[in-house]
This record gives structure tokens, C-alpha cells and sequence, in this order.
């Protein structure tokens, strides 16, 4: 972790090629220091966090003031930061009678005040919880009786948990974990406090930049993807090959626990939808040995979606890897307990994140809780099916090396993609969707669930989402394209993106045959698109181009008269738009 200085060296960097983000900073306390720790923090991650920063203790004046600098600035985020020595200060002030209902009272000023910023801005709010104050008026009874502080703090944090998972625009980020962490002595200063209103200490503030800007990354598509695994002295204790079944170290015994518990860890983060694959030096057989056979492992051969096991170097399996998932290097974790072997990723896969794991098995899941390496902001039942789905994906790899021909492979697919228009079945998988996809972008929007929602109640637009089935299985909903009427002539796509797991399927001739009759069937006369650069889509520069569209200045325009349909293979399961 980068001390705050280093972060502050961060702010004299040039920021100009990196992605900029919109961020307001609203607080009860002196902020000024983790606003620099945020926009040190963001260049960190490659993020260009331009800040603007409220006067303490302005909350309220510049959410409900429609005048306000607040809204002169229309930031994309909204961070809050409301303290508990500020909250222990009205809880102080309030009638005796009233303690017992202090919490309803605070969430129900939390929800306004999310209400009013999703109303007029639109924005993504990330609310700090409360650190834990006790002030001993009860002792330890005082999480018995609900008029104490303790109780109403900590039924607040419940309280904004509840809030929060009822709206997707309302995230919450977890600094009171960080007191629980580095302690209280560390996190906060109280002469600090008395003489310049800072609540954070300054040694805190990596700790509360990084978590915040965890959450940032996540919002703007940078996240992890999946966890690549070495097996001996990683995944188990000892080396399989030479230590057989019998003898690794695995189980509710010794240091076999530490191993036992790192697999569940990494059997919850699969659960979760994170991709598990293998990238082990070892016979492949007898590497699977365990998963088959060993009944203390947690891990079973069908939780991994990709498993190479062989004697080549691992930089180039990891290559493999990444080629088979089709996802960005900069999307993966490679766990190895080889120094020698993490060097050697880290320097020919750069873009990789391969962590210094500690000598001590038994320390690993400790130091990985504090990387938190697999933020989200999103969660949905596909989630669960996404081993299940890769393993498909490799089975039709295996299939389409038979065939010379593509579209000879494509015919054998028995391809049918259901189209619909988002519904409260399909929106929370579109949202993630959308956070989840770089490549495959064409002006790389973000949506939340709340977004959506919204965006489904305008009359100028119109939405579509894919699916795609074969007779290997249901890929799930893969596409998604939103149009929005420009004028009575032309129907602007303002938003295509798909998953790269099906890419070369056919699927762009598809949704564009479907959005092009649609449009025809509505009066629109032409399409038009546009390309939005960025660092991870170059792969659809040509996207329009080789659809056929013509380009006009910065924008690509398909003509609807006389237009013949696409090539496509993929037929129409169900139309239900």
C-alpha cells in the first residue's frame, strides 16, 4: 500500500492520457486530504479522478439546493462521507425519548438525500458507513438496551445495508472494516480531530482511497475476471508428483487446514462467478489426480473452467489461457508460491496481477482478504454458470477445429437466440453486462440496474437484449443494443455491447438484422452508429465498416432502403419486441 505521500507525488503526473471520471466529495468533516488521496489513489489505477470537493458540513445544502455548485458540476459520482463523531454529536443533542428511533430518522435522511442525487443527477452514490464509537455510557450493556449509541450505530450500518441492496445506485464502502484493521489509534487522531476537523488520519487515508477507488474501478469496468492457480504448495501442500495422493497436505489437520481453507475461498469466488482456472507444472494426469480422487479436496475438476497441466512455461500457458476465456490479461489473478515463476509471468504478461504471496501458506488468505483483488458491483444467478459456460466454450473449440469451412460449423450449431426488451427478469444481467464489457464496446456506457430502469421509461428509446443457445447449451444473455430516436428519419445506437464469448458466431449479423427491421417496421429510414475509442476495444474499430455502414465525419450511417439482410445462422427463438 502507497503511503499518503506518495500518493500526493502522484497529483504532480501527467493525467491526460488516462480515463476521466467525475467525482463530487461531500463530507461533515475536513476532506481535503482524501480528496488528494483519491485522485493519487485513482492514478494508481489508471483513472483520472477529477474531483470536486464541498465545504464541510454542506451535505445537505448541496444535494436539495438545485442551485448549487453541486449541480453546476454534474459529477458522475457522488462520495459521502458522513462521520460518526459528527453522528455521536446529534445522537448527544437528541431528547431522551427520541434515542430509540434515532437510526430510522438517520436512514431516512440517508435515503432523501440518495434520492434527490439519482433524481436530478443521475449519478452513482458511495456512501461511507460508520466506524464504531463506543461511549461506555452502558458498558457491554449497551448492546442490550436500543437507546444506547452503540446499538443505534450499529443498527444504522444494518439499516444502510438494507438501503443499499434495494438500490442499485447506492453503494457502500466499508471504512469501518479499516478501523477494525489497523485499529482505532490508528485510524483516528482525536487532537487531530479537536484542532482541524479531520476525522481520518493521514495514515488511514491509502487504506479508505484504495477501498473507495475499488468500488470506482468496479463502476467503470475494471475488475478481476478470474483467479489462475499453480497446484503443488498453492492449491495443496507438497508436491504431487513426488509426495502422492496419500501424501499432500490438505484436509482439517496441520498446516493441510490452511489449504483446505484456501480452496474454499477460491470455491466461493467460482460460486460468485469468478473464473477458476489451472496453470500448473505437472503431468496433466497426475495433477488431476486429487480433484478426482482425493476426498479432502475442495476443489472438483468441474470447478475449474480451464486446466493446463504440462511442462512448458507458464507465461505462455497463461497466454493460453487468456486465448481460450478471451478476456483481457488485466482481468486475471495467478497465484504461485515459486518467486522464480511469478517473476517470470509478471515480467512477460505485465498487465497481469501476480501477488507476493506470504512463505506461510497459513498466512495466504489473510494477505489476499487485504488485497480485496475481486470487487464488484453487480451479482446475478448467471454468475453461478459461469465455470459451466467456459467448459461449454471449449467443447465447441474442440468441435470447430474439425471443420475447414465456418459456416459449416456454424450450420451444426443449431443456433437460436431469444430477443427481448429489458423486463425486471433480464435487467440485473444487463447491468452487469454492460460493467463487464471492454472489448466488445462500441461507446463503452455503464449502466446500473437503476439506470435501466429508468432508461426503459423513455419513448425515445428502444431496447433489445440476446440470447444465444446451441445444442451444446444456453450461453445466456450475450447481447445488448439500445436505440434512441434521433429525429423522425434516423434511429441513433446508442449503446452495443456483447459478451467475447461468442464472438465469431455470427451474432453481430443477427442483432443487426433484428435492429434493422425493427427500425424499418417503426419509420426510422437509416441507422446510425458511432465508435468511441478506448484502451480495451480496439478489436471493434471496424465494426460498423464491415457491417456495411458508411461513414459520416465522426458518426457511421446505414441507409434502410434496399437493404438486404446479413448472413446470419443464429434464428429467431421467440420475438417478443
Amino acid at each position: 500500500m502507497k503511503t499518503f505521500s506518495e500518493l500526493k507525488k502522484n497529483l504532480k503526473k501527467d493525467f491526460s492520457k488516462l480515463k476521466a471520471s467525475k467525482v463530487a466529495v461531500l463530507g461533515d468533516t475536513s476532506t481535503q486530504f482524501l480528496t488528494q488521496a483519491l485522485r493519487g489513489m485513482g492514478f494508481e489505477q489508471e483513472i483520472d479522478l477529477q474531483i470536486w470537493e464541498s465545504d464541510f458540513s454542506q451535505i445537505q445544502h448541496q444535494v436539495f439546493d438545485r442551485e448549487s455548485e453541486l449541480y453546476d458540476f454534474k459529477p458522475e459520482i457522488v462520495i459521502i462521507f458522513q462521520s460518526s463523531h459528527k453522528l455521536l454529536g446529534k445522537y448527544n443533542k437528541s431528547k431522551l425519548d427520541q434515542t430509540t428511533q434515532f437510526a430510522d430518522n438517520e436512514i431516512e435522511i440517508i435515503e432523501n438525500i440518495y434520492s434527490e442525487l439519482f433524481k436530478q443527477l443521475n449519478a452513482k452514490v458511495i456512501f461511507y458507513n460508520y466506524t464504531e464509537i463506543d461511549d461506555s455510557i452502558f458498558g457491554n450493556y449497551s448492546n442490550k438496551i436500543s437507546s444506547s449509541f452503540l446499538f443505534q450505530l450499529r443498527k444504522l450500518n444494518y439499516e444502510l445495508m438494507i438501503l443499499a441492496s434495494e438500490n442499485s445506485n447506492l453503494y457502500l464502502c466499508d471504512i469501518s472494516s479499516i478501523q477494525n484493521k489497523i485499529g482505532k489509534i490508528n485510524f483516528f487522531q482525536p487532537s487531530v480531530y479537536i484542532n482541524t476537523e479531520m476525522v481520518l488520519s493521514i495514515d488511514s487515508l491509502p487504506e479508505v482511497a484504495a477501498k473507495t477507488v475499488d468500488i470506482i474501478c468496479a463502476l467503470t469496468g475494471k475488475f478481476k475476471k478470474c483467479i489462475i492457480l499453480d497446484l503443488d504448495n498453492t492449491t495443496w501442500g507438497g508436491i504431487i508428483g513426488d509426495d502422492g495422493l496419500e501424501n499432500i497436505q490438505i484436509g482439517n489437520l496441520g498446516i493441510g487446514k490452511a489449504y483446505s481453507e484456501f480452496q474454499y475461498w477460491v470455491k466461493k469466488l467460482k460460486n460468485r462467478g469468478i473464473i477458476v482456472a489451472v496453470c500448473s507444472k505437472n503431468t496433466e494426469s497426475v495433477a488431476k489426480e486429487p480433484f478426482e480422487k482425493h476426498p479432502d479436496m475442495v476443489l472438483r475438476l468441474e470447478d475449474i473452467a480451464v486446466f493446463i497441466a504440462n511442462w512448458e512455461n507458464k507465461a505462455d500457458n497463461i497466454r493460453h489461457i487468456q486465448s481460450v476465456l478471451n478476456i483481457g490479461f488485466d482481468s486475471m489473478v495467478f497465484l504461485d508460491d515459486n518467486p522464480f515463476e511469478r517473476n517470470i509471468v509478471r515480467q512477460n504478461i505485465p498487465e497481469i496481477c501476480v501477488p507476493e504471496l506470504p512463505e506461510d501458506a497459513a498466512d495466504y488468505l489473510e494477505y489476499l482478504y487485504s488485497l480485496n483483488l475481486f470487487e464488484t458491483v453487480s451479482f446475478s444467478n448467471e454468475d453461478i454458470e459461469r465455470t459451466k459456460l467456459y467448459q461449454i466454450e471449449s467443447k465447441r473449440t474442440s468441435l470447430q477445429q474439425k471443420f475447414t469451412n465456418e459456416d459449416d460449423f456454424l450450420k451444426t450449431l443449431d443456433m437460436v437466440s431469444l430477443v427481448e426488451s429489458f423486463n425486471k427478469f433480464n435487467i440485473p444481467r444487463v447491468a452487469q453486462l454492460s460493467q463487464r464489457s471492454n472489448q466488445f464496446n462500441l461507446r463503452t456506457v455503464r449502466y446500473t440496474e437503476a439506470d435501466l430502469e429508468k432508461l426503459c421509461s423513455l419513448n425515445d428509446h428502444f431496447t433489445f437484449s440476446f440470447t444465444l443457445e446451441d445444442k451444446f447449451g444456453d450461453n445466456g444473455l450475450i447481447c445488448v443494443i439500445i436505440l434512441k430516436k434521433e429525429n423522425d428519419q434516423t434511429a441513433f445506437i446508442d449503446t452495443w455491447f456483447m459478451s467475447c464469448r461468442v464472438l465469431k458466431r455470427g451474432m453481430e449479423n443477427f442483432a443487426l438484422n433484428t435492429i434493422s427491421n425493427f427500425a424499418i417496421k417503426h419509420g426510422f429510414k437509416k441507422l446510425k452508429g458511432e465508435y468511441i475509442s478506448t484502451l480495451k476495444n480496439e478489436m471493434v474499430k471496424d465494426h460498423y465498416i464491415n457491417l456495411g455502414f458508411n461513414s459520416n465525419g465522426n458518426y457511421w450511417e446505414l441507409p434502410l432502403t434496399d437493404r438486404k439482410e446479413k448472413k446470419s445462422f443464429i434464428s429467431m427463438k421467440e420475438k417478443t419486441i
